[in-house]
């Protein structure tokens, strides 16, 4: 089944706060900003959130870097961040490489002051961008650690004549079954979801939508939780206290307490569950644009490191297999 897609907001770029093309009447806007000393980056986090409107994790990821950058930039008497040379932002990423900050933090921290001095430009407020031709350094790409299918079947089969038996089953399911992000689960209401024709509609990163099938098992599994709780059609697919929806902290130690309880004795969360639903399409039809589509990634690069994946599935087979590929005792 084919994924249709479409954007509601944002260009698509990696960055969801970065415009991979900007229309050409946006990159040298001015704009009148207020007060003779104004924080551009307040107004910047605020173009964030109600223009490109970013997660809230996304938001506070970037409020807490751009930050780190003005409260170093004050520790050494420099002037504002919006100010700030191509060799000073150097030094501001070298300063965080050895206070023992990962590559990918400091791959997140650049990207940040990337995004902050690119609106800068736009705007007029800059001639140039003091970012560019910068590299943080690069981080080793860790496989996903993934199920098995045995062991994917195992985990989802909970019994449902438990407490809270339908809603785990239902959840679990859905997870597995259409390889949602946590916080797209979470956010999830009856009224995304048409069960007659076996799809879901979820809002990823960078307020992207899509379309993705949803298997026959959590069709099954979902019409009996529904069945159950006989929700409103804009109610939470799985509502936390209240009228809220279930919290990402909740739906992680429920499914930690679920692995053990099912035979699972390994670190089992949310995320390996989509790993493990792009590695098993993956593996069993080779489509890669597909998955990309199906899981939402804006970059197939993103996808990619599944391919790794399914070699290093055939290179196991490889080496158990072929006479000439055994080392000798």
């Amino acid at each position: 089944m084919k994924v249709r897609e479409r954007r509601d907001l944002g260009p698509g770029a990696r960055d969801p706060a970065e415009q991979k093309h900007p229309p050409p009447g946006d990159r040298a806007v001015a704009v009148a900003f207020p007060g003779p000393d104004p924080d551009f980056i307040a107004q910047f986090l605020t173009h964030l959130q109600v223009e490109r409107q970013v997660s809230a994790h996304t938001l506070d990821a970037y409020r807490r870097d751009l930050r780190a950058l003005q409260q170093w930039a004050q520790a050494q008497q420099l002037p504002a961040p919006s100010e700030l040379q191509s060799e000073q932002l150097r030094a501001f990423i070298a300063s965080g490489h050895r206070a023992g900050l990962a590559p990918k933090s400091l791959q997140r921290r650049l990207s940040a002051c990337r995004s902050f001095y690119s609106w800068l430009l736009r705007h007029g407020r800059i001639g140039a961008s003091p970012v560019a031709g910068l590299r943080a350094p690069k981080a080793p790409r860790k496989l996903p650690q993934v199920l098995d299918a045995d062991e994917a079947v195992q985990l989802v089969e909970v019994p449902t004549d438990a407490p809270l038996g339908l809603r785990d089953r239902a959840l679990l399911e859905l997870f597995y079954s259409s390889g949602l992000r946590l916080s797209e689960l979470c956010a999830l209401r009856w009224s995304d979801l048409d069960l007659d024709a076996g799809l879901v509609t979820v809002l990823g990163k960078g307020r992207k939508q899509r379309i993705v099938p949803v298997g026959s098992h959590a069709r099954t599994a979902l019409l009996q939780w529904r069945a159950q709780k006989r929700p409103a059609d804009t109610a939470q697919v799985f509502p936390g206290r209240g009228d809220a929806p279930i919290s990402p902290r909740a739906v992680q130690l429920r499914i930690k307490a679920l692995a053990q309880r099912q035979g699972l004795f390994k670190h089992v969360h949310p995320h390996m569950l989509r790993h493990s639903f792009a590695s098993h399409i993956l593996e069993s039809s080779g489509d890669l644009r597909g998955v990309q589509e199906l899981l939402g990634h804006a970059d197939i690069a993103t996808t990619q490191i599944y391919t790794h994946l399914d070699f290093q599935h055939l290179a196991k087979v490889y080496d158990g297999a072929h006479p000439r590929a055994r080392r000798k005792s």
